[in-house]
């Protein structure tokens, strides 16, 4: 049996010193020495063997973090773990104790398409670190080969009008990273993902310097609501070209999960789309898609087949695992104007799923690191704006090997 942990760690806005990342932000080389070593503690702490990292401007910053946990690592091993010369070496304790360096891990980094490298336009990547290395090259989505036109029905009574309307979607607003990760003995496909935030989108009008919305000395409630409009129309087209992904790989037999920023709740549509349908109780209630008459419903042989068929592509989240695991409900990422939610998560398909007889493995314990948190009101807010706004996750999971999955 093998057992590995994999996190997801939104770290907000990671460049080097001394660059304009959004108009007028940087980090002076004090602030980018108090977000480095923030960001290499909270590594250490997590010490997860694979992590998949979000708002990442700069691949040589993330890589400066990570050599700066592997420094520590080693640090705190040499001080607290003793050589073999010692009687007591081998017990169990200070293997608790050890933390493992990223000395030998693969890092795959997607940068934005949308970057130029323009001071103050700056557009950030992901990026997933493996202790486990890589199966194969991981591969970049961000611009579609195809664009995505979305038609939308005509409603009932305007029949007449068959135009009505689409949306396209030929970009995505940040890359999604996808890694196939040897474990046990078999890849598991790994896609670390950040959505379209819910920050309205604006359009400024050609010759103005800014979105008259985004002025709000003049609030203009209406355009705002628009623009959040946008925001989610984008999200969900979003969250959809990552459902078709998920699906090609379940269809191919490939163990899959699914981590990183979806700026949405576990209940929102863009968060349905990606993990799929939940299976309806019993099909054989429900009228036939092509019934002629009342008594024209499924089968009982096709309601298995139908629920079968939802079940073997739903994700399911290692958070709910853990709640219904354990009885508690304390998990949040995030936290703003008073409204503490999760929109950082992890999700995972039927193979890691405890009630799957089948299943390659399953989660034994999830683990998320908040106590930084504050929604502005905790007297450190101020020092905290160089940490990262959001809690990380980490699910902690124990693969049963062939010889017992029987």
């Amino acid at each position: 049996m093998t057992d590995f942990t994999i996190a997801s760690f939104n770290v907000k806005n990671l460049i080097g010193a001394e660059k304009e990342y959004y108009q007028f932000q940087t980090y002076s080389p004090e602030e980018y020495a108090w977000k480095k070593d923030w960001l290499a503690d909270q590594l250490l702490t997590l010490d997860a063997d694979i992590v998949g990292f979000q708002e990442i401007f700069e691949e040589d910053a993330l890589r400066d973090v990570i050599e700066e946990t592997s420094r520590r690592a080693h640090a705190l091993n040499d001080a607290s773990i003793p050589d073999k010369s010692k009687r007591y070496h081998r017990k169990a304790i200070f293997r608790k104790l050890a933390v493992t360096p990223y000395d030998d891990a693969s890092l795959a980094f997607a940068p934005n398409a949308a970057d130029t490298g323009e001071a103050g336009r700056r557009r950030p990547g992901v990026a997933i670190l493996s202790r486990l290395g890589f199966d194969g090259r991981p591969e970049v989505l961000q611009d579609l080969d195809k664009p995505l036109h979305i038609p939308f029905k005509t409603l009932r009574g305007m029949e007449g009008d068959k135009d009505a309307g689409h949306y396209t979607l030929r970009r995505l607003s940040r890359p999604i990273l996808k890694a196939r990760i040897p474990v046990d003995g078999q890849s598991v496909t790994v896609f670390n993902c950040h959505l379209k935030s819910k920050l309205g989108e604006h359009i400024r009008p050609e010759g103005a310097d800014f979105a008259p919305e985004e002025n709000l000395t003049d609030y203009d409630p209406v355009g705002r609501a628009l623009g959040s409009l946008r925001s989610a129309l984008r999200r969900m087209a979003e969250a959809w070209v990552l459902r078709r992904e998920i699906v090609a790989e379940l269809k191919a037999g490939h163990p899959v999960m699914v981590l990183g920023d979806f700026n949405d709740g576990e209940h929102a549509v863009s968060t349905e789309i990606i993990t799929g349908e939940t299976p309806f109780k019993n099909y054989a209630w429900m009228l036939r898609h092509d019934a002629k008459e009342y008594s024209d419903r499924y089968s009982e042989e096709e309601s298995k087949q139908i629920t079968k068929d939802i079940e073997a592509v739903r994700l399911h989240s290692a958070e709910k695992l853990f709640v219904r695991k354990s009885l508690r409900d304390m998990v949040y990422t995030s936290a703003f104007g008073g409204v503490y939610e999760s929109i950082d998560q992890i999700f995972m398909s039927r193979h890691f799923q405890p009630d799957n007889p089948d299943r390659e493995g399953e989660m034994g314990y999830f683990s998320v690191f908040n106590d930084h948190l504050t929604d502005g009101s905790h007297p450190e807010a101020p020092y905290n704006k160089l940490a990262s706004d959001h809690g990380q996750i980490m699910a902690h999971v124990r693969m049963r090997g062939a010889k017992n999955k029987s």
